[in-house]
This record gives C-alpha cells, structure tokens and sequence, in this order.
C-alpha cells in the first residue's frame, strides 16, 4: 500500500535530515552525494531516466547516460541534504556560496515596477533561485507541486513558506487563478516549465512532442509582460552559480504555440549545459 510506502520514506527521510544537520554542512552535503547514488534508483526507475535521455539524444552512448544517471542521483543527494540548511541561505551565512550572474537584471526589473514572469527547471538546488528573487527585494509568489508523500509534504511547505518564497501557489486549477490575482497587483510569478502538464499543448521538446506548460506564453499575450530565464548550477561540491538571463519579449504576432515552443528552447539550452543536474525522473513525453 502506497500509505505504507510513504510512513517508511518519511521516517528515512527525517532520521537523514537529523544526521545531517549533526554532521555539518559540508559533511552532510557529501553524505548526500553518496546516499542519493546508493538510494536514489530504489525510488525512481532507472529504466525510466535512461528512456528520457534516449528520447532528448543526450549522452553518445549508454556508458555516457549511466554516468549522467549517476551523477544525477549524486546531485539528487546533495539537494536532499542542503534542505537542512536553507535557513543558512536564507540568512546569509552559506550565500557566499553562491555566484550570481545579472544581478543587474532584477535591479531593473524592480525599477520598472512591472511584473514578470520567471521561467526555469528542475537544476540543481532549484530552490535557492527563488529565495535569491525574493531576497533580492523581488515581490514574487512561487508555484509549486505538493509532494504525494502525505507525511512529507507539510513539512516541505513549511521550509519553502518560511525559508524560500513566503507566497506559495498550489499547482492546478485553482492556483491559475491564484497567479492571475498575484499577477494583477503586480506580483511577479516564479515558474518550472519543464515537466509534463495535463493541460497545455504538444510542442517539440528535444525534437519529441511533450505537454506543454501554457502560462508564460498566456500571461505574455495578455498583460504584454516579459519572461526572464534564471539558472542555476553547481560549480564545485559547496560551490553555485546562478545566472539572471535578459528578459525575453515576444512580437504582437507570436501565437501561444510559438512563444511555447521558444521557450522550450530556452529549457534545452540550459539543459545541454549541465544534462546531470537536471532532474530526469520526471514523465517529460508520457
């Protein structure tokens, strides 16, 4: 039974999550490189994740896409351990840590008072992005999907609430709603575009037709906004860069599908730059 099966990761998960804030920082994160290639494939199918590099023709051979799963796994570890020490991020004492590129940008996005919509994936501690926005004096409200894992989930929120984005928005119908009324005071809205949706449309995605996330390209066509890429990946084991792109601004004439698709494009590049710290176990094309 699936309840059964999220008791045992949750207890898994917190007595790892008391290790690591014993251990340290450092200690901790490389705890987590080991646990997450030892671990990690019990919870997600490899077959899977090496299906989807297939499909995005990334890695030259199966050695090449096994040594990516793997270092997948290694980051997937480092992620779970550094959730300890948000609180760290989020005061400044483990910011050093992090390099950012186009700072900037968001300088002037907050002189113009305008919102916009921020697109990115699944990289790496994908949560720090967020927190950087917010911290940077951005007035921004996050999406995010709650866990399936009942036990799991209120304490991830309560992490993400308190240490990466105060406004949360709940994935799903009512949450659409939600980041229209955000956006509509001037709210600006952070958004993961890689994974699958269940309404969007069918744009290529590495040359594969995969759902597609509608909102950046809906919110553009209404309110004339401008989609801002942000990056983020691991340099060294501590060490992070995250990168604030020029904002994009689509013609009149671009349709939803042409904006969707470009920014497909957008995912792809930034995909290619580092493949193993994307998050590959999402069902992308299903």
């Amino acid at each position: 039974m699936k309840i059964i099966k999220y008791f045992f990761e949750f207890i898994f998960i917190i007595t790892f999550f008391i290790i690591f804030k014993i251990i340290g920082y450092k200690n901790a994160t490389n705890l987590g490189e080991i646990i997450g290639k030892k671990f990690g494939p019990f919870f997600r199918s490899n077959y899977k994740i090496q299906k989807n590099l297939e499909n995005s023709n990334i890695g030259n051979s199966e050695k090449d896409r096994k040594i990516i799963i793997n270092n997948m796994w290694g980051n997937y570890g480092r992620i779970f351990a550094e959730y300890m020490y948000i609180k760290k991020y989020r005061q400044n004492s483990l910011s050093n840590n992090i390099e950012v590129v186009g700072q900037n940008i968001l300088e002037e996005i907050k002189d113009n008072n305008k919102p916009v919509i921020f697109i990115s994936g699944h990289f790496n501690n994908f949560e720090l992005m967020a927190m950087h926005l917010e911290k940077s004096g951005i007035d921004l409200a996050a999406i995010y999907r709650p866990l399936n894992n009942k036990f799991l989930n209120p304490l991830m929120e309560k992490i993400r609430k308190n240490y990466i984005c105060k406004k949360q928005i709940k994935k799903g119908i009512s949450g659409t709603k939600e980041i229209l009324k955000y956006f509509k005071k001037g709210t600006s809205i952070a958004l993961m575009v890689d994974q699958r949706v269940s309404e969007g449309i069918s744009c290529n995605f590495f040359n594969k037709k995969a759902l597609t996330t509608t909102i950046p390209a809906q919110f553009v066509k209404k309110f004339n906004c401008k989609i801002v890429p942000i990056y983020i990946e691991r340099k060294k084991r501590y060490q992070f860069r995250l990168e604030i792109f020029k904002p994009i601004e689509f013609s009149k004439n671009d349709n939803i599908e042409i904006i969707t698709s470009n920014l497909n494009k957008v995912l792809e590049e930034m995909i290619k730059r580092n493949p193993d710290q994307w998050i590959w176990t999402h069902n992308r094309w299903k």
